[in-house]
């Protein structure tokens, strides 16, 4: 299947890659000359401008966009839409929020193009390990589109799967990244815990060896926290700084919204946001699996 990709970041470039291993024509285009030129040689087709890249595309059109939420969709979308025809289709993959999905999608049909969003996770490791996506779009649209997740999926029975209509894949996306908020913070705290317990002395990545098998809470968040404890024991040179990128306070007020408990995830926010106050070794070791899973910015002391 032939597409395009708009932004080449990481990701992005990633998951292009993965495409074009996987037998489709992907071409792309990023703002930075620098990111066109790495891509060229990953089988991509490199577009200097938008309008390049549309040109270069047979209809229907499929055109993805992997670019940071917010304005920047806003804007891309601003000049894709006079270069697409009725029955393209348009694919946000980043991390947007659902009621501006629902508001481009709204926009995108009053063109007569479709627009499916696609919640997509899986990081620096997309690669090699496939991504795992939820996708939000019309049964038309996802129908044809389905060759693309099965080549980015881990397998193309499993890590992917059509979950609603327009909307619901970036609205599980913004849940699954509550709930990735949760879970890291109960590791980080658990070792924080550990690593205070200066009596025994405790190896913390034998720790995380040992829970990695056989444990019910064994999982690749641990794994990727296993990785960390073994190259930095002590969180050396991190600063106690963890960003939060959006999702788990859009996850918080929508369960404020819908009238739903969920103290874990709205206090693993707000540890965040704590962590920009003082030294703790937990955010500390936040800042490491983040880095670890995603490849994020970690701030140093």
């Amino acid at each position: 299947m032939e597409l395009g990709m708009v932004g080449l970041g990481r990701m992005g470039a990633n998951m292009a890659q993965r495409l074009a291993q996987g037998g489709h024509t992907v071409s792309g285009f990023d703002p930075s000359p620098e990111a066109r030129q790495r891509v060229a040689a990953q089988g991509i087709t490199p577009a200097d401008s938008l309008q390049a890249l549309v040109a270069g595309l047979s209809a229907p059109r499929v055109v993805w966009l992997m670019v940071p939420a917010g304005k920047i969709v806003d804007d891309t979308l601003d000049t894709l839409l006079p270069l697409l025809a009725k029955g393209d289709i348009v694919i946000d993959g980043g991390n947007s929020f659902y009621q501006d999905t629902l508001r481009r999608a709204q926009r995108l049909q009053e063109a007569g193009l479709h627009y499916v969003d696609c919640g997509t996770s899986g990081g620096v490791w997309g690669l090699t390990e496939g991504y795992s996506m939820m996708v939000g779009g019309a049964d038309d649209a996802l129908a044809l589109l389905k060759p693309i997740f099965e080549t980015l999926a881990p397998s193309p029975t499993t890590g992917w799967g059509h979950v609603g209509p327009t909307g619901a894949g970036h609205f599980t996306k913004m849940v699954h990244n509550g709930v990735e908020y949760g879970m890291m913070q109960a590791y980080a705290e658990g070792f924080a815990i550990l690593e205070r317990k200066a009596d025994f002395k405790l190896d913390l990545h034998q720790v995380a060896q040992i829970w990695q098998t056989g444990s019910v809470v064994r999982s690749w968040l641990l794994d990727l926290t296993a990785d960390a404890l073994k190259q930095n024991p002590t969180m050396a040179g991190i600063a106690p700084y963890v960003e939060d990128s959006g999702e788990g306070r859009w996850t918080a007020k929508e369960a404020l919204d819908l009238d739903v408990s969920a103290p874990v995830i709205t206090l693993s926010l707000l540890e965040r946001l704590r962590s920009r106050e003082k030294d703790s070794f937990a955010d500390k070791l936040l800042a490491a699996m983040r880095n670890g899973f995603g490849g994020h910015r970690i701030t140093k002391e």
